[in-house]
């Protein structure tokens, strides 16, 4: 392709960081391969992060994608875990198949990738049988992400849940106290560090950081995203800094 990529997100309203650390990520992979990318986003309405507010954002998704595929966008992702995980077992499957079918009908058929999706994929390509989680979530909704994880086949040694209720405040969560929050648990047994199972808390800066702390791969839902949306687009998935799932190795 000789135009640069084009990358669709479906996001929250208050979401800031998705917007930031996928094209950081991305715009860091530019470095060292030839491909280029530009940033299309449509957004669901959404302020605190509680399950009626999610699921009623979830019901504007099909809106987002349309709008997106109006775009031409290459592939789009569903930047809201959360959102995905409390609507039931395996929801992520159903949304995707969804909002590509919207695409389809607007005449612009397109790969969709959901953070949900993308999170509990990453840990089957990490072989990650047993995790730790951290989570910004109130403590039944990380709950809710903690059986998601677990109903797809990895169990959940461990979970910090920070229980922050406002999104805006989430994004405002200092990434520096990330590793010592991982070192207060108890991750030998663990496979894989999931280091924020939400993708508008900051993490990317942290996870070099984490993985020479525990040793282990350390994986968050944003790296989880950008994984699966440059294997949609049939590209190396590959990005400096960004830990062991994008490291080349797989």
């Amino acid at each position: 392709m000789t135009r640069p990529y084009r990358i669709g997100q479906i996001v929250p309203s208050s979401n800031i960081t998705m917007e930031t650390e996928i094209p950081a990520m991305l715009n860091a992979r530019q470095l060292i391969r030839p491909e280029r990318f530009t940033f299309h986003s449509s957004r669901m309405r959404m302020k605190t992060v509680s399950k009626e507010e999610l699921a009623a954002m979830d019901g504007e998704s099909d809106r987002c994608a349309l709008e997106l595929s109006d775009a031409a966008v290459d592939v789009m992702g569903y930047a809201c875990l959360v959102a995905i995980m409390s609507m039931g077992p395996g929801y992520h499957r159903e949304s995707q198949k969804r909002l590509r079918e919207r695409t389809k009908e607007n005449g612009q058929e397109t790969e969709v990738v959901t953070s949900a999706g993308a999170l509990v994929d990453a840990l089957k390509v990490l072989n990650a049988k047993k995790v730790v989680v951290v989570a910004p979530y109130m403590k039944p909704l990380t709950e809710m992400v903690v059986d998601y994880i677990q109903r797809e086949g990895t169990e959940v040694l461990e979970y910090r849940a920070l229980e922050i209720p406002n999104n805006l405040d989430v994004a405002r969560h200092d990434t520096a106290k990330l590793p010592d929050i991982v070192a207060s648990m108890d991750f030998s047994d663990a496979d894989a560090i999931v280091l924020s199972a939400c993708v508008q808390m900051p993490s990317l800066a942290a996870v070099p950081k984490v993985e020479a702390l525990t040793g282990k791969p350390v994986v968050t839902a944003a790296i989880a995203t950008t994984y699966q949306m440059l294997k949609a687009l049939d590209l190396e998935p590959v990005v400096p800094g960004a830990g062991a799932l994008l490291s080349g190795a797989y």
